[in-house]
């Protein structure tokens, strides 16, 4: 997994070209067999887009930003989920030096946790026809599955 945020320049044949804060770029590196835990290092990588498409799109009638690599082929679709949209700001989050190899610091006084609060997690699910209370419970579907084996294999035999 890759975390980047950096600035954009249009150019004027379309292309679409994103150079990140090299400092602020983490890449999550998760190898039980080589590590313990799941480490992060810096990132940083210069993105070139041949050109976008920004349209409604007809089945979540929101719109989509459609980027196409340096190639020609086409990425997957992103949609914008907030009006105006909410975005990082266009300077450094964590103003360290690149050469730094003792891990990323909390700069600020206080250590707030990121996310979603509640409000903004119903809104994204305004369009949800039914929406589910709690999580599946796997281990009911597991002995239905099972109960459903067995009878299917008796009526087999009987039958």
């Amino acid at each position: 997994m890759q975390f980047q945020h950096g600035t954009f320049q249009k150019a004027a044949n379309g292309s679409l070209t994103l150079t990140p804060f090299g400092v602020d770029g983490r890449q999550l590196l998760s190898n039980p067999c080589s590590y313990k835990s799941a480490i992060y290092t810096r990132h940083n990588q210069t993105e070139y887009f041949i050109r976008y498409n920004v349209q409604p799109d007809l089945y979540h009638n929101i719109p989509r930003l459609d980027l196409y690599k340096y190639d020609g082929s086409p990425m997957n679709p992103m949609y914008l989920a907030y009006k105006p949209p909410q975005m990082l700001p266009t300077q450094t989050l964590n103003p360290t030096t690149a050469s730094s190899t003792g891990g990323a610091r909390a700069t600020g006084g206080s250590k707030v946790k990121r996310g979603l609060d509640q409000d903004d997690a119903d809104a994204l699910n305004k369009h949800v026809l039914i929406k589910r209370s709690e999580p599946v419970n796997a281990d009911r579907w597991w002995w239905i599955g099972v109960g459903m084996t067995a009878i299917g294999g008796v009526g087999y035999f009987c039958f």
